[in-house]
């Protein structure tokens, strides 16, 4: 196991110096699922939801949140991303929506965090707007699927349940 970064010597916490890495192509997959009642995952399914587009205003929600992940968490770098992209797969067996997350960026340090931050907005979001109907829905299964670029390199969770989407 290599050594914390976000501590110095004095085991202060500091935000980590990435001015000499080397700029490259970094990607980050997350994803998780959002367990509710079938009677709620059909309201979203089919369109019914009083509130309107359910999955559509949860994909905006993560993407604006992927954004803000610096403000969010005290020692992420600022990053500029080049690319967010959430998929959202219903899931009727497990009653439940499948959220994954690509984020890419051009940097020195990955994006991981902001891949993270998309996933559970867009979850919480979900959340969010069923929850009048559903309070019992549960967030799950959040994790990272695959980290590729910089100097530790490519990285892979060997399963995802939307591998194919």
């Amino acid at each position: 196991m290599t050594e914390l970064t976000h501590f110095n010597q004095h085991g202060e916490a500091h935000m980590v110096d990435v001015g000499a890495k080397a700029i490259t192509e970094r990607t980050a997959i997350t994803e998780g699922f959002i367990r509710m009642q079938p009677e709620t995952l059909r309201l979203i399914i089919n369109g019914a939801h009083k509130k309107g587009d359910v999955l559509g205003v949860a994909r905006i929600a993560g993407i604006m949140a992927s954004k803000r992940s610096a403000d969010l968490i005290p020692l992420c770098h600022p990053l500029a991303l080049t690319h967010v992209d959430i998929k959202l797969e219903p899931d009727e067996s497990a009653s439940g929506v499948w959220c994954q997350t690509t984020v890419k960026t051009s940097g020195k340090t990955g994006v991981e965090i902001e891949s993270f931050c998309a996933t559970q907005i867009t979850l919480l979001t979900i959340y969010d707007m069923c929850k009048a109907i559903d309070r019992g829905m549960v967030i799950e299964s959040v994790r990272l699927l695959e980290k590729a670029g910089g100097k530790s390199g490519h990285w892979q969770q060997t399963c995802s349940k939307l591998s194919t989407v």
